[in-house]
C-alpha cells in the first residue's frame, strides 16, 4: 500500500464499531487473528500437498482438486483441535484413494515441516504498513489463534513476532476459539479491560462472536472472493479509519 495511502486514513481516523454508535471506551489495543487475516499458505494448501506429495512417489495430482478436498474436509471440522495428530487425520482424509499408504505413513512429517517454513506463507501486503501505522498511534498489538507449536518460531522467521506485546495459541491454552478462555489470556496479557480491546478476525464464529461473548470489540475482515459482511474490513488499512487510537498514556492496570 502506498505511504499516501496510510497516510490520509491516519488524518481521517474516526470512531467505529459494527453497529454504528461509538465504542464504549476508547481502544487501547488490537488483537489478530492470524491464518486469513495476517497471512495465508503460498501459492495454496492444494500446491504445497501437490509438490510434497510428488517428491514422495505420490504424482500427478491437481493442486485444484487436492484444495477442493483440502477445504471439503476442513469446513468439516467445526472446532478443529489444531495439533499435530488432527492434522495428521486431515491429510489422511485429503489423499484417501490417492496413495497406496496413507500420509500418516509416509510423507506427513515432511508435509507437517513444510508449513513451519516462512517461504510456505504469504503475508498480505497490508499487514506491515498497517501493523506500523497503528503501533505508532500508540495501539498495543496481540494475537489470539487458533494454531500449533509451529506459530510462535514461524512468527520469529517471518520477522513478525516483535510487534506482538502478548501471543495467545490455542494449543498452548488447551482451547480453541472461540473458547473465552484465549480472549481472556490476551486481556491479561495487556492488563487491559476486554472493552478497550479490538479483535479482527476472519471468521464471523471464532472471531467475531468469540471476542464479543468475552467483552472485546470484533470487527470481521473479509478477503478474497465473495461479498463481504455488513461492515467486515475488505483489507487491514481500513482499520485505520474505523478506530480511536489512545492519546495519552494509559494505566496498564485492569
Amino acid at each position: 500500500m502506498a505511504a499516501e495511502t496510510i497516510a490520509r486514513a491516519l488524518a481521517s481516523i474516526a470512531v467505529w464499531n459494527n453497529t454504528g454508535p461509538e465504542f464504549n471506551m476508547r481502544v487501547q489495543a488490537v488483537t489478530f487473528d492470524v491464518g486469513g487475516t495476517l497471512m495465508e499458505p503460498w501459492p495454496s494448501v492444494g500446491h504445497v500437498y501437490a509438490e510434497v506429495a510428488a517428491r514422495h512417489g505420490v504424482g500427478n495430482i491437481s493442486p485444484d482438486f487436492l484444495q477442493t478436498r483440502f477445504r471439503e474436509a476442513w469446513r468439516a471440522r467445526r472446532h478443529f483441535n489444531h495439533v499435530r495428530a488432527g492434522w495428521e487425520e486431515l491429510v489422511d482424509e485429503v489423499f484417501q484413494g490417492l496413495a497406496a499408504l496413507p500420509p500418516s505413513a509416509t510423507f506427513f512429517p515432511k508435509l507437517y515441516e513444510r508449513f513451519a517454513r516462512p517461504e510456505t506463507w504469504h503475508v498480505f501486503d497490508d499487514v506491515w504498513p498497517t501493523l506500523n501505522a497503528l503501533a505508532t498511534r500508540g495501539l498495543r498489538l496481540g494475537i489470539i489463534s487458533n494454531w500449533d507449536e509451529r506459530l510462535r518460531p514461524l512468527l520469529r522467521r517471518l520477522r513478525l513476532s516483535g510487534l506482538f506485546e502478548t501471543i495467545v495459541i490455542s494449543c498452548e491454552a488447551g482451547s480453541v476459539k472461540p473458547a473465552r478462555i484465549l480472549f481472556d489470556q490476551a486481556a491479561s496479557g495487556f492488563r487491559l479491560p476486554p472493552g478497550s480491546i479490538l479483535h479482527v478476525g476472519d471468521s464471523l464464529e471464532n472471531d467475531v462472536r468469540g471476542a464479543e461473548a468475552a467483552g472485546f470489540q470484533a470487527l470481521q475482515i473479509h478477503r478474497g472472493a465473495g461479498k463481504a459482511g455488513k461492515g467486515a474490513l475488505t483489507d487491514l488499512s481500513g482499520l485505520l479509519t474505523r478506530i480511536v487510537a489512545p492519546t495519552a498514556k494509559t494505566d496498564k492496570s485492569v
